[in-house]
């Protein structure tokens, strides 16, 4: 007799449903896999398609470009998405490398699609990680991490081109209000967040705490985590560093590609403040970031003319490269989304293992 065939005995009756009930649910978890990973797909082929238009007007500016310059840019933006990809990996340790490789790049496609400030990037992953069966909470808290170290790098590096054209040693129009004036908020806000925990340790968290308080000690703890891996740096933190530094020199190759770029101090404070359009929620940010991007360049001393080329030619590029690495290793990964996910041990705190290790 078939083993799958329900009899009169109780227990082989309930032994039937329960497999024809976890079978269901399977099917029914593969489906929904199924159509999410679809949308997906035609959200990402949608943008690419959308951005052809743009592309006419690229061509158009590259007619007279040496075409080393355009291969050097678009070799920046492959090392820019590799810093993302080992950060990524840094941070989720625990996740195998390929599968924390191939969502980083999935993350970053979506990314690009759908800027809003991160947010598009971090709803694949916590598909990926539901879809694998992984925990939801220690995902989205890891994702916080990694974005509170990406975003304390891009302030930490506002605050240093900042204060440098503030005293001089690096050249932009207005050096005190252009200069200084954002070097000095750039560095109250990474203050601010380093002192979150000690801020936090003030207010005792109850049961019926307020929602400012469940707050505070939340980012104290996504805070604590993020100070823990600069702290004690693996060689993998350079990729964070790269992921924006890379970004920067794209942008500097794609003025270059046109004749003279900005100094460098006023090129990597326009491309910060510039960047804010981007959490403006249009589908590849087109138009939001060419116009944010171009304006605070423009405000920085640039040329008008040039800065719009170079931004476009630099939009172009931030736009494909990610988005075709991503949906190539987004193909990759729903293939293996029925596969079990096998974690890396746990580790202890990089600060008490260093504690540990004077004894």
């Amino acid at each position: 007799m078939s083993t799958d065939t329900p009899t009169t005995d109780p227990n082989h009756a309930e032994a039937f449903e329960a497999r024809r009930a976890d079978a269901e649910a399977d099917e029914g978890k593969r489906l929904r896999n199924g159509i999410v990973s679809l949308v997906v797909l035609v959200i990402l082929v949608g943008a690419l398609l959308l951005a052809v238009p743009g592309l006419s007007e690229v061509e158009d500016r590259l007619r007279d470009v040496a075409p080393g310059w355009i291969a050097l840019a678009i070799g920046l933006e492959l090392a820019s998405c590799a810093g993302y990809a080992l950060a990524f990996c840094m941070i989720f340790y625990r996740v195998p490398t390929i599968l924390a490789v191939r969502t980083a790049l999935s993350e970053m496609a979506f990314g690009a699609v759908l800027p809003v400030g991160g947010a598009g990037g971090i709803a694949i992953g916590a598909w990926v990680a539901k879809a694998k069966g992984g925990s939801l909470r220690r995902f989205m808290e890891r994702s916080a991490v990694l974005f509170l170290l990406t975003s304390g790098i891009n302030a930490a590096t506002l605050a240093l081109a900042g204060l440098l054209v503030g005293v001089g040693v690096l050249h932009a129009p207005h050096h005190i209000l252009l200069g200084l004036l954002p070097g000095l908020v750039a560095t109250a806000g990474v203050a601010l967040f380093w002192f979150v925990p000690a801020l936090a340790a003030r207010f005792t968290l109850v049961e019926d705490a307020g929602r400012m308080v469940r707050w505070m000690h939340t980012t104290a703890r996504v805070v604590e985590e993020a100070k823990d891996e600069i702290r004690h740096p693996s060689w993998r933190l350079l990729g964070a560093v790269g992921y924006l530094w890379f970004d920067i020199a794209m942008l500097w190759v794609a003025f270059r590609a046109f004749g003279e770029a900005p100094p460098i101090g006023a090129l990597t404070l326009a491309f910060l403040i510039g960047y804010l359009g981007n959490v403006v929620p249009v589908p590849g940010g087109i138009g939001a970031l060419d116009g944010g991007l171009t304006a605070a360049l423009v405000l920085y001393g640039a040329d008008p003319a040039s800065a719009a080329a170079a931004v476009l030619v630099y939009h172009a590029i931030v736009l494909w490269v990610p988005t075709l690495l991503g949906t190539i290793a987004f193909l990759r990964l729903r293939r293996t989304l029925a596969e079990p996910l096998v974690l890396r041990p746990e580790r202890a705190p990089r600060s008490a293992r260093s504690a540990s290790g004077r004894h």
